[in-house]
């Protein structure tokens, strides 16, 4: 029986049948999921996609933060269930408190729309453990609000700890602090990536495959292939 992936669609997502269609490329089932319903519906994981959830009114997330999925999907979270955040489902999870810091307005105030190459700083997550440490991947970014900020204590620990999932190379496109594209929280099944990997999932559309890792690494984190250690943060080592 394959893995159950949940996709949360919330007023105003974009990317939710991108983020569908990767899952199932990916060889799981894909389940959509409504912002108003606070059932989960037995899902293993899931994928808070891309878009402008509520309009992005007040704050990017800031409304998303409090739909009725959402109370659910904390304390799921909190409990293992492994989440992925990408992009505004990013900018959601660090509303909610799920992660640290904050994605703002991008620093040169344009929308940027381009393929980005990104450096895999951390593979002992439940969405990067099909990648190579250092290994540099190409998927693409969209965002107007991407730039990563936090205080210099939160930086510092994120880095020490292993948590900076991956990093911009070959230029950041939106001024996030220390070229951070993606990040985990403590235990590392909780994972948010600026950058789109559900748009580099086949040849046709392109620019890559890349993207498909972060799809296939849950299912193989999932098969307890790849499991984490309990009480274990982002890099492997013991809390």
């Amino acid at each position: 029986m394959s893995a159950r992936v949940g996709v949360v669609t919330f007023p105003g997502s974009l990317d939710d049948g991108d983020a569908a269609r990767a899952v199932r490329l990916a060889g799981a089932e894909a389940v959509r999921l409504w912002h108003a319903d606070a059932d989960l519906h037995g899902v293993d994981a899931v994928v808070l996609p891309g878009g402008f959830s509520y309009g992005d009114y007040l704050r990017c997330g800031a409304i998303a933060r409090f739909a009725p999925v959402m109370q659910t999907l904390a304390d799921a979270a909190r409990g293992g269930l492994p989440v992925l955040g990408i992009c505004n489902g990013f900018q959601i999870l660090c509303e909610a408190h799920l992660l640290p810091g904050a994605l703002t307005r991008n620093q040169h105030l344009h929308f940027r729309n381009r393929d980005q190459m990104l450096r895999i700083e951390s593979t002992a997550t439940a969405f990067t453990n099909g990648f190579e440490p250092g290994q540099e991947i190409l998927i693409p970014v969209k965002n107007g609000e991407g730039c990563y900020v936090a205080d210099e204590r939160t930086l510092d620990e994120l880095e020490a700890t292993g948590r900076v999932v991956a990093r911009y190379l070959q230029g950041n496109p939106n001024g996030s602090q220390r070229d951070i594209a993606a990040i985990a929280n403590e235990a590392g099944n909780v994972v948010g990536i600026m950058p789109h990997p559900e748009h580099a999932v086949e040849a046709l559309t392109g620019p890559s495959l890349d993207g498909l890792g972060f799809f296939t690494s849950v299912l193989t984190h999932l098969a307890g292939t790849a499991a984490l250690p309990a009480g274990a943060n982002a890099s492997g080592v013991s809390a």
